[in-house]
């Protein structure tokens, strides 16, 4: 037996033993505090196992190899294991940031921390700054060793529950977009902090706007150098590609297309023939993530190419299980908080798919990258 199929067995024996069979039922119409509760206990319960963090360097407690992040992935979503929902944002964006631009004294502020349940948001869209991310309007200003931030966030997933915020903030108005803006770490507990959650169309509040009203932010927190925070901030978006998107992709073709499977009926063959390519479809979604994460990249647009294709298949196998499902799928109105995309209520999962086509890059950023970075096409006129 292989290296790789011992580890696949021991994940399967360990999905078998600690993941609850009935979290889809007991997380759903929950309330916020035991959503809460159930996440900071599943990620207590991967990291024991040490498979919480498996991207992160060896030395903070990761350094599992590709191929067995691969593996894990596979079997969790294999398993219908829960998303770690709450955690998203500090095992990958923020860890991320840290370890490619944080100071030793941040990296060992925020890690640990991290390991034990601190949980972070990203405030970097604003209400005239969203897919332009550079044009963002909050500001920093320099008094002493604090910075002054004023400002608003909008979209900032998780932000009733955060501790801490990624936050990007204009450190010099006169200078061109992606040159005057800072990158900082923002205690959420800090006075001037002011969080609103937004209800959205599928009828929970995930996504927030956060205010901020001359909030005082030591200059210790400023993670790399002022002026400097596009720079570090592709740090962060790029921890939204790669192996997060393989567990997506994973989720998808498993839970995902095995509800779609059982919910169409049978004997149809106009449904058989959609059920087929999308059968197709996500094995092709699944074999770009892993030659990805295995391989890295081989052009400068394979990411976008990933975040499109997934994003629009998504919306079109969702659609479809709301479109066989009939009216009886219209007629619920809750999922299970700590499930994804696939949660099988068909219509909610469908509306919420639309989400996928706009944070990281909206679908329309993403062909103008494969446009002109992938094809070489003319690029378009650009803005300093």
């Amino acid at each position: 037996m292989s290296g790789l199929d011992g580890f696949r067995d021991e994940v399967r024996a360990w999905c078998r033993e600690h993941i609850p069979t009935d979290w889809r039922e007991s997380q759903t119409g929950v309330d916020d505090a035991e959503f809460v509760r159930f996440q900071k206990d599943w990620f207590a319960t991967l990291h024991r196992a040490g498979y919480a963090v498996p991207h992160w360097p060896a030395e903070w407690g990761g350094g599992m190899s590709v191929a067995r992040q691969v593996v894990l992935y596979q079997e969790l979503a294999a398993h219908d294991a829960p998303r770690l929902v709450l955690a998203f944002v500090g095992i990958h964006h923020a860890a991320a940031t840290l370890l490619a631009a944080g100071t030793e004294e941040q990296r060992r502020r925020h890690l640990p921390a991290i390991l034990d349940g601190e949980i972070w948001v990203q405030g970097f869209s604003e209400p005239e700054a969203g897919s332009d991310l550079a044009a963002l309007r909050t500001t920093a200003r320099k008094c002493g060793d604090e910075f002054l931030v004023s400002g608003q966030k909008l979209w900032a997933s998780g932000g009733l529950h955060a501790d801490w915020c990624l936050l990007l903030a204009r450190t010099d108005p006169d200078a061109p977009k992606r040159h005057g803006i800072s990158y900082f770490l923002l205690d959420m507990t800090s006075p001037g902090v002011e969080v609103r959650p937004i209800r959205n169309a599928i009828g929970d509040s995930h996504f927030c706007e956060i205010f901020l009203d001359d909030v005082r932010i030591p200059a210790v927190n400023l993670i790399g150098a002022e002026n400097a925070g596009w720079q570090v901030a592709q740090a962060t978006l790029g921890a939204e590609r790669g192996m997060t998107m393989l567990e997506l992709a994973e989720r998808l073709g498993n839970a995902g297309f095995r509800w779609l499977v059982e919910s169409a009926p049978a004997d149809d063959p106009v449904v058989a023939d959609r059920l087929a390519e999308f059968d197709t479809e996500i094995t092709g979604l699944r074999a770009l993530c892993r030659r990805l994460v295995e391989h890295g990249p081989s052009g400068p647009a394979d990411a976008s190419i990933v975040k499109l294709y997934y994003s629009e298949l998504l919306q079109r196998l969702t659609g479809f299980g709301a479109e066989i499902g009939g009216l009886v799928a219209h007629t619920v109105v809750a999922k299970p908080l700590s499930s994804g995309w696939e949660s099988r209520s068909w219509v909610l999962d469908f509306v919420g798919s639309w989400e996928w086509t706009i944070p990281g890059g909206t679908s329309e950023i993403q062909r103008t990258i494969i446009a002109e970075r992938g094809l070489g096409l003319p690029r378009e006129p650009s803005v300093a």
